[in-house]
């Protein structure tokens, strides 16, 4: 799988010192009638119990621009929970669950279901609200960040 490039986001959760989050390419819409996002998390990761106690998540599609925000959610520079925030700008929408400024889009969601398979969590969310942005996409492909670029 990780030679198939795909989207960058970061998905947020909790509150204060319980924040935590994870950089993903496992976050894609499921339904738009109701609008609903589908995530797939480690039960190992951190973000996993948060999401699990809070029931939300905000899905962060990040801007090329953002990758440094990757990076650091992605567990690389050995930083945790709300210390992963650090560098960038934050912010609540409907759901409470921590929101990037700036970026590319947020989609904010309310746990509705939790689904436990082998060794991740399938998160099911229903959208509570949604911001949009501007740039140019992240992208993800064999352990590397890049941008997409048209044919």
């Amino acid at each position: 799988m990780r030679n198939m490039a795909g989207g960058i986001s970061v998905i947020t959760a909790g509150e204060g010192d319980e924040r935590t989050g994870a950089t993903v390419t496992s976050a894609t819409a499921l339904s738009m009638d109701p609008p609903t996002m589908i995530v797939n998390i480690n039960r190992n990761s951190s973000s996993w119990p948060i999401i699990s106690r809070y029931r939300h998540f905000c899905v962060n599609i990040l801007s090329a621009e953002q990758h440094l925000v990757a990076r650091r959610f992605s567990g690389a520079d050995g930083l945790k929970g709300p210390h992963r925030y650090q560098g960038a700008s934050w912010t609540t929408l409907a759901s409470g669950a921590p929101a990037l400024k700036d970026a590319l889009a947020v989609i904010d969601c309310e746990v509705e279901e939790l689904i436990e398979r082998y060794s991740h969590g399938i998160i099911l969310g229903r959208v509570v609200s949604v911001v949009t942005g501007g740039g140019e996409p992240l992208t993800y492909a064999n352990g590397k960040y890049g941008t997409f670029t048209e044919l």
